[in-house]
């Protein structure tokens, strides 16, 4: 699966990194989601469906 991430829409809450931090991080500039792994697998790929559950603008997502 591919991870998608929409940085105009990211609030820079950080739940994502909270969630899965080997796979996000936040930009040092404004605090929006950074991805580090664009298709994450395992048990990374089960962390990031909860990081995409509770991000509160809704700005990750998961395609394919």
């Amino acid at each position: 699966m591919k991870l998608i991430a929409d940085v105009g829409r990211c609030v820079g809450a950080g739940q994502c990194v909270l969630t899965e931090p080997d796979v996000f991080d936040q930009s040092e500039d404004d605090g929006t989601v950074v991805v580090l792994v664009d298709e994450p697998e395992g048990d990374q790929l089960e962390h990031v469906r909860e990081a995409v559950r509770v991000c509160p603008s809704q700005a990750i997502s998961l395609s394919g």
